[in-house]
């Protein structure tokens, strides 16, 4: 890859990067950049190729086409260097020895680490460190594996499903840390099937789907781009459930019933128009609530429309 002008402050680029395996392309022209201080999460559906491009990331696999770039220089070098510090989904833990023996033998084996006793804390461990690794409950094995990935000063987070398994304290516990990492001018890379931390945390939002970038921006540009809204209101007594479905600019409807009558939920690509509709239909809406789509409707929204695009 040409490093340009402008991408010489980039931590990762991608450039027209493309895998298959077979016939599927599970990266297909993907091009991006992180920069420092970022927190950039990257979501998509099963198969989106979130798994494939973490890969290519941290060297564990090579690109049919295009390149890979952590810090100018190849994956592998960045790694070796100690720049980059990463968390999988998945991955064996030695079994016959202590958490405290695990961590401090990865931070040893770190050009710059951090002392052991700290790694512990900040990965709330220090209490289970002498136990052993394979005594474990899914959570703790979770936060010894962010422990390993951040022995040492990298200057790259990467993070496969980080909070699987860990109960809410947990999770709260692990963000708050890596808010810290950001603010300290280290780029956090994490993908998750929970949106809502994506929404919470992320300055940034990548979509993937069939291994393209379907959207990039923040939360709120990612919402924006779905191009609809969210309307919810009560009807008491029967309804005609035809006219409703027939209400003009809307992706998607729900009508369940409630004590005293139904309660529809709408989704519209023109709120204002939908909303006067459903009182030109001469029904009286009540506790009518507007509201933007989170940022998992939009998510849905986003890759439906694909999915219909490519059909």
């Amino acid at each position: 890859m040409t490093t340009t002008e402008a991408d010489t402050g980039a931590v990762v680029g991608f450039d027209q990067v493309t895998k298959a395996y077979g016939d599927v392309r599970a990266v297909d022209g993907l091009t991006l950049r992180l920069h420092p201080g970022e927190t950039v999460a990257l979501l998509g559906p099963n198969g989106a190729g979130k798994s494939t491009t973490l890969d290519l990331l941290l060297g564990l696999k090579q690109p049919d086409s295009g390149s890979v770039q952590v810090f100018g220089t190849s994956p592998r070098e960045a790694i070796v260097a100690g720049r980059v510090g990463a968390m999988l989904q998945s991955g064996g833990l030695m079994d016959e020895v202590t958490v405290a023996e695990l961590v401090k033998l990865a931070a040893a084996l770190h050009p710059r680490p951090y002392e052991v006793s700290d790694v512990l804390a900040r990965a709330g461990i220090t209490q289970i460190a002498d136990r052993k690794v394979n005594k474990l409950s899914g959570g703790q094995a979770q936060r010894v594996r962010f422990a390993l990935a951040t022995a040492g000063a990298n200057d790259l987070i990467v993070l496969d499903e980080p909070t699987t398994g860990m109960d809410v304290s947990a999770r709260q516990a692990f963000w708050a840390t890596m808010r810290e990492q950001a603010v300290q001018g280290r780029a956090v890379l994490f993908a998750t099937h929970y949106l809502e931390e994506a929404d919470a945390i992320a300055d940034r939002v990548l979509v993937l789907h069939r291994g393209r970038l379907l959207a990039d921006g923040t939360a709120a540009e990612i919402k924006a781009k779905a191009g609809a809204r969210r309307v919810s209101f009560d009807l008491q007594g029967p309804i005609d459930e035809a006219s409703l479905r027939a209400l003009p600019f809307l992706t998607s409807i729900t009508v369940s019933a409630n004590g005293s009558g139904n309660t529809v939920r709408i989704q519209s690509t023109d709120a204002d128009a939908t909303v006067h509709a459903v009182y030109g239909l001469g029904v009286y809406p009540r506790n009518l609530e507007v509201a933007g789509l989170g940022l998992e409707q939009a998510f849905v929204a986003i890759t439906e429309a694909e999915e219909a695009k490519q059909s």
